[in-house]
């Protein structure tokens, strides 16, 4: 999509994006502009990309990625804008320079939660791709560093930037349905095996050092570079952070929930045997206090789709239910099953696409981060908020890990028991970004 055809898609779709005056930002930048850098363009970074460089109040002037190809992606994917962005490879150099805004992360999952702290720190405000951290204790940290560093952080669950969503949550809260209690959320795939990798010396082309930034120093293997280091738990987080976050996020902000009580989480490698370690079938049940429950179903191989989309979420309330088929459609029925009222927007999803599964609603979400950080608008997904629904995700994976039923501080998320799994080992020349940004 053009620059010029960006209003007309995103009026078409209601988001109201227009281009108005607004205080200089960057440095160099005109009124209406506000400055981007990119940390991460291969794949969903790309994307973003895409995004956000078709909002006309948007420049992109850096682009940074530890792989040669990766950094041809992203500048090919910047050729038709008006500036050809910079490239710098090492993110600690690229917080440093003075004239840009905001920082767009969209790194593997080990590197988020360090960059959004790089950014933020050096007074950059910063989107940041979901899960926005490796575990739950990044989790914590994510959500305290607005207030830390007077920034904004947008959480990349674009769901809640939907306009029909929204609607949904306020006829909820209106009580078309009645009290809502229980939110079921599905996630099914049919993901190939990753084989078992050999391990080899690094492409050339790889800064394999950068790449593995915070995480412990280990070997480069052939099958984890793109994609599949999602299911190693040294960098990634599993279905739950890389596809539930949605649709357990969507379940807590219809339940108007908070922290829960209690999470138990069962599943495990069950369909292939190769390198990959987190679960491929996964059911996690979470408790919150006032008897509401939200239960994930992840089926991420060899499955056979049973619902009615690969992907959505059901709430049920006393008087009725709403039924979300994985993009910004939902449906209310009564509690005979006979439908109140649906809403389809014109925008088709494909739950299975790993770059972007909402297609233009993505529009929504990256220009509500731009007129937040314009001073017009609000996060609709602050960390502060979105961290809620993430350390949820991750809180799955520490009882699916550990094999044990987790009691949770309803007023603080935290475990009443310590967990092994509840943070991470970091390289030493890391550990300080973290430990030194704690509460």
């Amino acid at each position: 999509m053009k620059r010029k055809d960006f209003i007309r898609k995103a009026g078409a779709l209601g988001a109201g994006i227009t281009i108005l005056n607004f205080p200089v930002f960057g440095k160099n930048a005109p009124s209406n502009k506000v400055v981007l850098a990119f940390a991460g363009v291969n794949s969903r970074g790309n994307y973003l990309a895409e995004c956000f460089g078709q909002n006309p109040n948007v420049e992109i002037a850096y682009i940074c990625d530890v792989e040669d190809a990766a950094i041809a992606k992203g500048l090919d994917k910047c050729k038709n804008f008006a500036r050809k962005p910079t490239v710098i490879k090492d993110i600690r150099k690229l917080v440093q320079q003075k004239d840009f805004d905001a920082l767009v992360v969209a790194t593997p999952d080990h590197w988020h939660t360090g960059a959004a702290i790089l950014g933020a720190t050096h007074g950059k405000h910063v989107y940041v791709e979901k899960p926005g951290s490796h575990n739950a204790r990044e989790a914590m940290l994510l959500a305290g560093l607005p207030a830390r560093t007077k920034t904004l952080i947008q959480l990349g669950n674009q769901r809640r930037s939907f306009p029909s969503l929204q609607q949904a949550v306020k006829e909820v809260r209106e009580g078309i349905i009645g009290r809502p209690y229980f939110g079921k959320a599905w996630y099914s795939n049919s993901r190939l095996p990753i084989g078992t990798g050999k391990k080899i010396a690094p492409p050339s082309t790889l800064d394999w050092e950068l790449w593995q930034g915070p995480a412990p120093r280990a070997d480069y293997y052939d099958n984890l570079v793109h994609y599949n280091w999602h299911w190693k738990w040294q960098y990634g987080t599993g279905e739950s952070c890389n596809n539930g976050t949605h649709e357990i996020d969507a379940c807590r902000w219809f339940l108007d929930a908070n922290f829960p009580t209690q999470v138990q989480s069962m599943g495990g490698r069950l369909t292939h045997k190769d390198d990959w370690q987190a679960p491929d079938t996964q059911v996690s049940n979470f408790l919150f206090p006032d008897n509401k429950m939200i239960s994930w179903e992840g089926r991420s191989s060899k499955t056979m789709q049973f619902e009615p989309s690969s992907r959505g979420f059901t709430i049920f309330a006393e008087g009725g239910s709403l039924v979300n088929l994985g993009g910004g459609d939902y449906t209310f029925y009564d509690p005979a099953g006979k439908k109140i009222k649906s809403v389809n927007p014109s925008e088709k999803q494909e739950g299975t696409n790993t770059v972007s599964a909402t297609g233009n609603l993505d529009l929504f979400h990256t220009g509500n981060f731009i007129e937040s950080v314009q001073g017009k608008a609000k996060l609709s997904s602050p960390s502060q908020e979105a961290c809620k629904s993430i350390l949820l995700c991750h809180l799955a994976n520490v009882s699916q890990r550990s094999g044990k039923t987790l009691d949770v501080d309803p007023m603080t998320g935290k475990l009443k028991t310590k967990n092994e799994f509840w943070g991470r080992t970091y390289d030493p020349g890391y550990e300080k970004l973290y430990t030194a940004n704690e509460s």
